[in-house]
């Protein structure tokens, strides 16, 4: 059984406008597609009923709140069949933005933001270290994010 969805290439192109630019009115995507402002509607109504479209999301500058460190942390687990209880956990902590259960050297890489390296220290040494299950922690703290960005699905096509 197949997990790609029936989606056309209308579908795709509707996804690639919002992609970038996320507040652009149906109105909008509808005149530049050559179809009505319904049929945006429409296609948009199905695509979340599908669970392509999850919400929609407001991208922040911590930088300007002054949330100056973004850290990857590489963790370890004692078990893997730790990952639920420990990333149940991790959802408690606010500086933990994003887990993910891994392949390699650790279970879980997760990145967390934090005021400076002192408050990183505080979250690591005792939040996220005092965690039952976690063996231990390897931290990379991020000099530069270079690239963040959806996948585009029409390249040529701006």
């Amino acid at each position: 059984m197949s997990n790609v969805l029936d989606i056309d290439e209308l579908d795709l192109k509707i996804l690639n406008l919002l992609i970038n630019d996320g507040k652009m009115p149906y109105t909008d995507i509808a005149k530049l597609l050559f179809v009505s402002s319904g049929t945006i509607h429409v296609r948009m109504k199905k695509m979340e009923q599908m669970g392509l479209v999850i919400g929609s999301s407001l991208i922040v500058n911590y930088h300007k709140l002054g949330y100056d460190v973004t850290a990857f942390l590489g963790i370890y687990l004692d078990k893997s069949s730790l990952y639920d209880e420990v990333t149940a956990q991790l959802e408690n902590i606010p500086e933990v933005v994003e887990a993910n259960y891994t392949t390699g050297l650790y279970s879980i890489f997760a990145r967390i933001i934090c005021r400076d390296t002192n408050h990183l220290r505080q979250v690591l040494h005792d939040k996220i270290q005092k965690i039952q299950g976690i063996q231990r922690t390897e931290t990379f703290i991020s000099l530069e994010q270079s690239i963040n960005r959806p996948v585009r699905f029409f390249q040529d096509e701006e």
